[in-house]
């Protein structure tokens, strides 16, 4: 669950629960707080998985047993779920299942490689080891290369990361704090080519909102395959918590009416 930021500092807190879990409030997108999680059983199709009713006020009830001033369901401003995929080691439950991934290789016949479990903050190792799996089988493949590499965009030292709001901001004069921030913690050094130069915001074209334009809406369209304005407000940033839903629904018809094909 999502709520209005609840403290004013950028630490992160832990909070051990009767029932023997730990949920976390994480500073989130600047004005906000993120409380989670919950660990349920999920049979469903994941497209239609949500946070209900019941796992928001476990974290409310939770959360409030730590918090000076308590909150309430009317204070969550947005929830999500998702759905996580768990090698099935025997465990009595989800919760005391591995989190560790699992790869298994079928070579009877063409090989086939299946990947059990895995997760975002390892997503480069699994790779790695996915490969290695394969290489029997392409002898052609390179070695490993990407731990060297930085992703599109991160070129640059986390220690830099001021420097570059600070230039950002010099070379284009109408960036507030908030957006030069954002497109730097977006886009890295590609905020630059986003922006291409423009001396004065209406040079972005339309502008949908929360600092959000058409200049780099079309970027997601062409470089991050946003096909619709969930993938834009949700996906590719959570610009949604400071849309309202016409705008949202504006975003969507614009993007419906200008296509843009991608580049891989």
């Amino acid at each position: 669950i999502v709520t209005r930021r609840l403290f004013d500092h950028d630490k992160c807190y832990f909070f051990q629960g009767e029932d023997g879990r730990i949920i976390f409030a994480i500073p989130y997108e600047t004005d906000f707080t993120l409380i989670g999680t919950t660990d349920r059983e999920y049979n469903g199709d994941p497209a239609d998985a949500e946070c209900t009713d019941e796992e928001a006020d476990y974290l409310i009830a939770f959360i409030n047993k730590y918090l000076k001033e308590p909150i309430s369901r009317d204070q969550v401003v947005w929830t999500y779920s998702g759905v996580r995929p768990l090698y099935d080691d025997g465990a009595k439950s989800a919760t005391a299942a591995t989190r560790d991934y699992v790869l298994s290789v079928d070579d009877n016949g063409a090989p086939i490689l299946s990947v059990f479990g895995g997760k975002i903050t390892t997503y480069r190792k699994l790779a790695e080891q996915a490969l290695k799996k394969l290489r029997p089988f392409f002898p052609g493949l390179k070695s490993e290369w990407t731990a060297g590499v930085p992703l599109p965009g991160g070129d640059f030292r986390v220690t830099n990361v001021s420097t570059l709001i600070r230039d950002l901001k010099a070379a284009h004069p109408f960036l507030t704090d908030f957006w030069a921030r954002r497109l730097i913690r977006g886009y890295g050094t590609e905020a630059r080519d986003i922006l291409d130069g423009a001396e004065h915001a209406e040079k972005l074209g339309r502008d949908f909102g929360a600092t959000l334009t058409e200049a780099e809406v079309r970027w997601l369209m062409k470089k991050e395959y946003a096909r619709r304005a969930e993938d834009v407000v949700w996906r590719r940033s959570k610009l949604g918590l400071r849309m309202s839903a016409d705008q949202i629904a504006e975003l969507d018809d614009w993007m419906r009416s200008h296509p843009v094909r991608s580049v891989a």
